[in-house]
């Protein structure tokens, strides 16, 4: 198989609308709520005429009373492998968290290319956030900004 992405990052961060964007459906649910998603859900979407598959993934965590919090890392772990480009998103309202950095090595162990979206980037002042992950060594960030649109800034990580 080619031309696979998961979608990784800690809970809460824009995932599963991401992924309901980029297949251009509903499939996967959205909710405030912390562990909505438990599995992996899979989609096909098309960029500049290359048709890819996109993996949405729950909210990889630690140290919750979460019952599913293992299984949940489980089927982010198997993401990962089975895809070819991960793409790790964070939201930049909470800065980088120790979840942020767990999920980063985790995510550099791979070996796997890895883009970092940082997401709910909604105004022109909140791009600057974006500078905490690159302060971090999470990444090499590279903020690009449509208000209208809500589309996270997306950074190479290093």
């Amino acid at each position: 198989m080619g031309n696979i992405v998961a979608i990784v990052g800690r809970p809460n961060v824009g995932k599963s609308t991401l992924f309901n964007r980029l297949i251009e459906r509903r499939e996967a649910i959205t909710d405030p709520t912390a562990g909505t998603t438990r599995d992996r859900h899979y989609g096909k979407s098309e960029w500049n005429g290359i048709l890819y598959s996109v993996i949405d993934t729950g909210g990889y965590i630690r140290g919750t009373d979460d019952v599913f919090e293992a299984e949940i890392r489980k089927q982010v772990r198997l993401a990962i492998d089975e895809a070819d480009t991960i793409l790790f998103m964070v939201d930049v309202n909470g800065g980088v968290t120790s979840a942020d950095e767990t999920i980063a090595e985790l995510l550099r162990r791979s070996k796997k290319p890895v883009l970092l979206a940082a997401n709910k980037v909604d105004t022109h002042e909140r791009q600057y956030l974006t500078a905490d992950f690159y302060h971090s060594a999470l990444a090499r960030c590279m903020p690009s900004q449509r208000p209208a649109a809500r589309a996270p800034a997306t950074c190479s990580m290093s």
